[in-house]
């Protein structure tokens, strides 16, 4: 179904095909007509699958149809600054041939970036894109005027709610008028996102969208691999993938970005680190160097696993299996958006081979094991449900795989 189908607003279609899109996604096609009918909706969908402009195309089409007097008319809360001004950068992009006024809200900034906040707040903005502590702070200092707001949406609900921000939720509802539409979206569907969505939305109707299941573009495979051994053989994926322009590499922790992009940093490409360590502006300028393609390889913690919006992204690679079988998928999903190809690669140690062995049942999927190079070392074998034992396998496959595939 194309959008003009949809029955969106004819600036609003003009603004969809100047940015070159024309076929809605399934959660597109479903969502939009449910939007546009002023039901409450909760939405899961993973990461990739256009959710952004399932619920922002129809708020704006309903923003232009009706009167407008630029007091705030929706709220968008989301869980990370990063996601913030993503959703704001699409709001503008959608809203190009439009007089539709928006901002983000997130915290990390300096003074100027508060004050310009409050000034748009105060003189007046359609749409806010905020994360909940910000809001909350511009909240209480009485300014902020939410007598019109209709629209309410959350985006990564379940991200939200795994940060602690469940009160903040809440308290953010406790001052929305009654007569709203309310919208959540959430990539997983845990009973906590149905215990909030009983507090805050109205008989919603609700839409599954491939929930927890990579895009079929990506091409998983898990490399089995002792700690000692995990950056030696990054360097070696890397080197032998030159056609990957874009990778990524998630960790869990601070100090495994910058032990891994110590370990990395060469003269042939552009390596670089984020994580909460660095202010916002550091964080845009790093994300900006990637997205231009000037950095390569860029290692992440989990925080970026989900709501960024980086295009031809070639590789991702999991230093180590995420704690939750879920985020593999947010992680996955960096790859291999828009109908795009990728490559997913996993190191596994004895470890973390059960807790990979959940996602597998979680994706209802089994992914290739392959071991490492011999010459960068032995391999534990496969034996998710052994002990730690240092079993050693012949390598050498690892290669011979990547090559038949490209």
């Amino acid at each position: 179904m194309n959008f003009k189908e949809l029955g969106l607003n004819e600036q609003l279609i003009e603004s969809i095909s100047y940015m070159g899109f024309d076929q809605a996604t399934p959660i597109q096609e479903r969502a939009i007509p449910q939007i546009l009918n002023g039901i409450d909706l909760i939405a899961c969908a993973q990461t990739g699958t256009g959710k952004t402009a399932a619920f922002i195309l129809p708020v704006i089409h309903q923003l232009l149809e009706g009167e407008r007097n630029h007091i705030i008319s929706t709220v968008v809360i989301v869980p990370t600054r990063e996601l913030a001004i993503q959703i704001d950068q699409q709001i503008q992009g959608f809203s190009y041939f439009t007089d539709i006024a928006s901002i983000a809200i997130y915290g990390g900034g300096d003074g100027d970036n508060w004050e310009e906040q409050k000034k748009a707040i105060t003189n007046g903005v359609d749409i806010i894109v905020a994360t909940p502590g910000k809001f909350i702070a511009h909240l209480n200092m009485g300014y902020m005027n939410l007598t019109q707001v209709g629209h309410v949406i959350l985006d990564e609900a379940d991200r939200m709610l795994d940060i602690g921000f469940h009160d903040d939720i809440l308290r953010i509802f406790s001052y929305m008028p009654k007569q709203r539409q309310t919208l959540m979206f959430s990539a997983t569907m845990p009973s906590k996102i149905r215990d909030l969505a009983s507090k805050i939305l109205k008989s919603p109707e609700e839409i599954t969208i491939a929930i927890s299941k990579p895009a079929e573009g990506v091409m998983q495979a898990v490399y089995l691999c002792y700690d000692t051994k995990k950056a030696e053989f990054i360097k070696w994926l890397i080197n032998d993938k030159p056609s990957c322009k874009s990778i990524i590499i998630f960790s869990s922790t601070k100090r495994e970005v910058s032990d891994t992009v110590r370990t990395l940093r060469n003269k042939e490409y552009q390596v670089e680190g984020i994580s909460s360590d660095l202010v916002q502006s550091e964080r845009e300028a790093v994300l900006n160097r990637f997205r231009s393609k000037e950095t390569r390889v860029l290692v992440a913690t989990d925080v970026m696993s989900r709501g960024i919006d980086i295009k031809d992204i070639n590789l991702v690679i999991n230093y180590n299996v995420p704690s939750d079988a879920e985020d593999y998928v947010h992680r996955v999903g960096r790859t291999a958006r828009a109908e795009t190809t990728g490559i997913a690669v996993t190191l596994v140690n004895p470890d973390d081979m059960y807790k990979f062995l959940r996602i597998e049942r979680l994706i209802e999927r089994e992914i290739l094991k392959v071991p490492i190079p011999e010459h960068i070392g032995e391999s534990p074998k496969w034996s998710p449900n052994a002990t730690d034992k240092r079993n050693s396998s012949k390598g050498g496959k690892g290669k011979k795989f990547f090559k038949k595939r490209n």
